[in-house]
């Protein structure tokens, strides 16, 4: 059989950690004792009142049958009421927010509501690189809004060229930001709001580590006026609850968005199981549990013994205030591939080359503090025996 992949496949970038973890599984099928900072993907177990739930859940033969598309009506009031709760925001759970099968679904689905073939998506590089597949496949042109550390990793709105202005159907930022960790600011927000109102753009704002902070909670986008005409926010369960393979999240705020949004997924998909949105009530409704709390205080203590052990090798770096990453130069004026692949080689230890975030991430490394303590501490023992 002969076929060809479609335009819109081939038109996407190389995916550049690929060569990364080619060079991880030869180092693990070589034997050696391979350390992960790579994968943002939380280490520790599900808290036992989720799960507990969930087994409820899964016996009541009513939620064996197809889901409610845009979420269970329980689920939704939930995650209204854990956004009043958090930020003092109040959406109607029933036009103002829908349930997702994990916020990359729905960060994915929404330029099929919003982009027209040939319109442009703003898209803020570094940054995840679901934004920018999501607009090829949707038939925008991605715009690349370049961030740096000397704006504190937010992007110049005032340097999008006119022409791409006014041909922009949808913005997305991320904040607290995957990888660079910066939070944004009330200001920051604000100007984006009025960017956006002003050349009828759509905000899509990931919030998806908005709950893991280790002093001051991140800002609603959904604070600022004028947002609820054109932002949608994305949570997540994830990160917060360690539930990333439960696929479960929910986006809330323009009404005309959400509807839109909706409409896609009615589509596409038939909802999440309503089982596991059971579960994720219990979990929205138990943000301050003692097990959830204490992720926080995981992730500090392995923050800092990351940041003080890149210190020692000689990479200065200001410990982040939100998510599980740390973002830092590489040192000797290395380029990131360069970098990341001699940590590999020569100490066993996988880091994300931060240009695989796009091409101002150059000159950057991730490191995710998803593993245990005693292994951060032997990764930084390792990696400060290189001589560079």
């Amino acid at each position: 059989m002969s076929f060809r992949v479609s335009d819109r496949l081939a038109a996407l970038p190389p995916y550049l950690f690929v060569e990364i973890d080619h060079k991880r599984r030869a180092a693990v099928a070589a034997g050696k004792d391979v350390i992960n900072l790579g994968i943002g993907d939380p280490d520790k177990p599900t808290p036992k009142f989720i799960i507990d739930r969930m087994a409820d859940a899964i016996e009541d033969p009513r939620n064996h049958r197809y889901p409610f598309d845009a979420g269970v009506p329980e689920f939704r009031t939930a995650a209204a009421a854990a956004l009043k709760r958090s930020y003092g925001v109040e959406v109607d759970p029933k036009r103002e927010l829908i349930a997702l099968i994990g916020s990359k679904e729905g960060l994915g689905h929404l330029p099929l509501a919003v982009v027209n073939p040939g319109d442009y998506v703003l898209v803020p590089q570094p940054g995840y690189p679901v934004y920018q597949s999501a607009a090829i496949f949707a038939g925008g042109t991605p715009f690349y809004m370049d961030m740096r550390a000397e704006t504190g990793w937010m992007p110049d709105l005032d340097a999008v060229p006119a022409e791409i202005r006014a041909k922009a159907s949808l913005m997305y930022l991320n904040y607290p930001n995957n990888p660079t960790a910066a939070v944004a600011t009330e200001a920051f927000y604000t100007r984006a709001v009025a960017f956006a109102r002003e050349h009828d753009i759509v905000i899509a704002q990931d919030a998806a580590y908005a709950d893991v902070f280790f002093d001051r909670p991140p800002l609603s986008i959904l604070t600022i006026d004028g947002a609820r005409d054109v932002a949608v926010e994305f949570h997540s369960l994830s990160k917060t609850f360690n539930m990333t393979g439960w696929r479960i999240a929910f986006a809330a705020g323009s009404a005309e968005i959400i509807d839109a949004l909706a409409r896609v997924k009615s589509n596409l998909d038939s909802g999440q199981f309503n089982a596991i949105q059971a579960a994720g009530v219990e979990a929205l409704e138990h943000r301050d549990h003692v097990q959830v709390r204490a992720m926080s205080d995981v992730y500090r203590e392995r923050r800092d013994a990351l940041v003080a052990g890149f210190a020692q090798a000689g990479i200065e770096i200001d410990a982040p205030q939100a998510t599980f990453y740390v973002w830092a130069p590489c040192p000797a004026g290395l380029d990131s591939m360069t970098f990341v692949t001699r940590v590999l080689e020569e100490a066993s230890v996988v880091l994300i080359p931060g240009n695989g975030f796009g091409k101002p991430g150059e000159g950057y490394f991730r490191a995710a503090l998803t593993v245990e303590l005693d292994r951060i501490n032997e990764a930084i023992d390792r990696i400060k025996r290189i001589k560079w």
